[in-house]
């Protein structure tokens, strides 16, 4: 039995449905109340294993259309089971505005229910198997080449003439419909799905921010589904239930994982995108969130992202909550939350103000981990909160106590004193590894490079050499760790110190021990420099061998018989 369905047992919740959608009036006190009578439900044990962490874009191979996709992430995941791993934890895959260039961005998005079509294999689509030689051929000639950095307008502009080729061959479009019936999804999905689509064909004409739009058109329903070119909407239903196939196949690649793939949930959305659009009643309407200032974000962080506004959150019962959440789970065997302390509270930044200037809004943490827990629960997912920077000390208890794991990072897992951690005191509920996207990699972290990129780009609120000096405190800090624990000596190289932190890992008792290959590949380069836009090349970083090499290299082989042994 859901919360809800309790709450309506009770008598003080009553369901109803409208618009193809299964919805909850609910007294918001009272049943917080009933809650408060009913145990917390707690996941199973997650069993201890290690894995991967990779920002999907960047795992290319030979057929790859300028970015990682995903028969790149099928083939890893064999690769990976293969070698022992029971996870792979990838950067969130959601939806990003279409238009040209495609965002770069996976954290920003348009929509966190859909897919980003970027990741689609071409020549794996059952139209290109269907085609004749000359459409192959012509669809063929499309593809891009691995260019240094990931070029994602030549990607999607690329794409998009192949998908726009292949659909126009489609005789029988009973097999794409509208997105009112079909698919093997239930009447809500499907409506969810239709939205989407129609927003998706909108933004084609009248610009990706709906709030911009005529006012006819700003809501949901029949105008605007009218107003949507029937074709364009029929494409975009078709593209995500391809979307949903090849993500499928990547994750039955991963079967035989303890865990498998795990997904990685943005903490907010585009203010002006499709989410925003369909779910705008539940949506706080003009603020944008962020981070307070901290050490590594010393101006604190604008993400310019919406979220959800809690009192019509609780009002509707969590349904958009819930259906986000089981529409990610349907295809994953984990989830990464990120930013989870923003199931407690969120920094809210006014129009016109700076990060700095924001505020913390609470949420009904009880109603928000109750829901993840239930879906959680109904998927048979392992959940993973992201609960690293400025965090009260409930978050970090209340996720041991429902078996959601935390994370552990090295860079941030010090004493009261600010001294790194030795492996045996790291939390045991964790997933634990070395940096994480928005941190300095291994290699960066010894050589500084972090230091130097933030000043070349300008986000340091203090003179480099103080940066500088710190920094290398930082690194000697470490190196006596590692010397402490006798896993590296004065005469260590850098390549030598990577190793040495990965066997630290592998000493805690964390649940899940993750390696990156940017880590294990000796990449200087973080994947993303919070605070930057145009300075810094963000997720736009591939890894330093494609895909063919990178699964025979002897350093990633060294890192999978390491963690092997110690799970």
């Amino acid at each position: 039995m859901t919360l809800e369905d309790e709450a309506a047992a009770r008598g003080v919740a009553t369901w109803y449905e409208t618009a193809g959608h299964r919805r909850v009036d609910i007294d918001p006190d009272v049943v917080r109340a009933v809650m408060a009578l009913l145990p917390p439900r707690v996941l199973p044990e997650v069993p201890r294993t290690w894995g991967w962490m990779i920002q999907l874009y960047g795992v290319r191979s030979a057929g790859s259309w300028g970015a990682g996709d995903f028969a790149d992430l099928a083939a890893f995941a064999r690769w990976a089971a293969a070698s022992g791993a029971g996870a792979i934890l990838v950067n969130p895959l959601h939806a990003v505005a279409p238009v040209d260039p495609l965002p770069a961005s996976p954290y920003s998005p348009s929509s966190r229910r859909f897919v980003n079509p970027l990741y689609l294999r071409i020549e794996n689509l059952p139209e290109y198997a269907a085609a004749d030689a000359a459409l192959r051929a012509k669809v063929d000639a499309l593809r891009p080449p691995n260019r240094e950095l990931i070029d994602y307008g030549e990607a999607w502009r690329a794409k998009h003439a192949a998908l726009k080729a292949l659909f126009r061959e489609i005789s029988d479009m009973s097999d794409v419909g509208d997105g009112a019936a079909g698919g093997g999804r239930g009447a809500g999905e499907e409506r969810a799905l239709r939205d989407f689509a129609t927003y998706t064909a909108l933004a084609e004409v009248h610009g990706v921010d709906w709030r911009e739009w005529p006012e006819e058109l700003r809501r949901p329903g029949e105008r605007a589904y009218a107003a949507a070119d029937p074709e364009r909407r029929a494409f975009h239903v078709w593209v995500q239930r391809r979307c949903a196939e090849q993500l499928a196949e990547a994750n039955a690649a991963a079967a035989g994982m303890a865990v498998g793939i795990v997904h990685d949930l943005a903490v907010g959305i585009d203010p002006g995108g499709a989410d925003a659009w369909t779910m705008q009643d539940v949506i706080a309407q003009g603020v944008r969130v962020g981070a307070p200032p901290d050490a590594f974000n010393q101006q604190g962080q604008d993400w310019g992202l919406a979220t959800w506004r809690p009192d019509r959150l609780a009002t509707a019962g969590y349904a958009a909550y819930r259906d986000l959440l089981r529409g990610i789970l349907a295809h994953a065997g984990g989830l990464r939350v990120d930013h989870v302390a923003g199931l407690w509270r969120l920094w809210w930044i006014p129009p016109g103000r700076g990060a700095a200037e924001g505020a913390y809004v609470h949420y009904d943490a009880a109603a928000m981990l109750g829901v993840l827990v239930e879906e959680a629960e109904r998927a048979g997912a392992v959940v993973v909160g992201e609960d690293l920077g400025t965090v009260e000390p409930v978050v970090t208890r209340t996720l041991r106590e429902r078996n959601i794991l935390g994370s552990a990072v090295l860079w941030f897992t010090r004493g009261d004193d600010g001294a790194f951690l030795a492996p045996r005191r790291w939390p045991a509920g964790a997933m634990a590894s070395i940096s994480t996207h928005d941190l300095p990699t291994a290699a960066g972290f010894l050589t500084g490079e972090h230091v130097r990129a933030r000043a070349e780009a300008g986000v340091l609120t203090r003179p480099e050499a103080d940066e500088r000096a710190d920094a290398d405190e930082d690194r000697d800090a470490l190196l006596k760790l590692l010397a402490e624990e006798g896993l590296a000596g004065p005469d260590s190289t850098d390549a030598e110190l990577v190793v040495a932190m990965h066997r630290l890992l592998a000493r805690t008792p964390c649940r899940i021990l993750l390696a990156s290959p940017y880590d294990v590949l000796g990449e200087t380069r973080q994947p993303n420099l919070p605070g930057t836009t145009g300075q810094y090349p963000n997720w736009r970083i591939p890894l330093p061998l494609p895909l063919e090499e990178l699964t025979g290299d002897p350093r990633m082989r060294r890192i999978a018989e390491l963690f092997s042994s110690a799970v």
